[in-house]
């Protein structure tokens, strides 16, 4: 049995909001000048003859503005957390003290503030089109239902009147996303 109108836009809306989220949690990793304990939660630490990610072995918690610790629950791991940190793509340098690691976050320049907004306005474009794929996607599973018995071309106008709405809707969130995480990039 093929697929409902409204099971069509029902998906749709929950493809919609799963691109959103998607770009929340990039954004989430974007860094800002301000410690931040959301940076490490994709890093992951080779330890046990296995890959583990960060907050699984260590407690992470922010001090301060600048600084975050992390206090690995077993310090034999502590050397491979240290390395972990290093390789990722964050750019930041954690000091061992044997205990735990802490992780300053330098002041961000201008230049690399503009840089991470750039970054930020090209994810946003990134969930701009995945939607814009949904949208096509649903309108063709629509167009495919022309002509079946039941359905009237009304009922094809206005399923894809409120496909377009959700586009509209999610392009609007991911346009206010992108200009909050801007302002909390260019904040000193």
């Amino acid at each position: 049995m093929a697929i409902t109108i409204d099971e069509i836009i029902e998906r749709t809306e929950g493809h919609m909001k799963r691109t959103e989220e998607v770009l929340a949690e990039q954004f989430a990793g974007v860094r800002t000048g301000r410690a931040t304990t959301t940076l490490f939660e994709k890093i992951m630490v080779v330890a046990y003859g296995s890959e583990m990610p960060l907050n699984q072995m260590a407690n992470i918690k922010s001090t301060d503005a600048q600084t975050v610790v992390i206090e690995p629950w077993d310090r034999s791991v502590i050397s491979h957390i240290d390395k972990a940190i290093q390789a990722s793509d964050l750019g930041l340098t954690p000091s061992n003290d044997g205990t735990v690691l802490r992780v300053s976050f330098p002041a961000l320049t201008e230049e690399r503030r503009k840089e991470l907004a750039k970054l930020c306005r090209g994810y946003a474009e990134d969930g701009r089109i995945a939607v814009r794929n949904v949208r096509q996607k649903a309108n063709r599973a629509l167009e495919d239902r022309k002509g079946e018995e039941g359905i009237s071309d009304d009922d094809i106008f206005r399923a894809m009147d409120r496909v377009q709405k959700l586009t509209d809707d999610a392009i609007e969130a991911i346009g206010k996303l992108l200009e909050k995480k801007e302002a909390e990039i260019m904040a000193i």
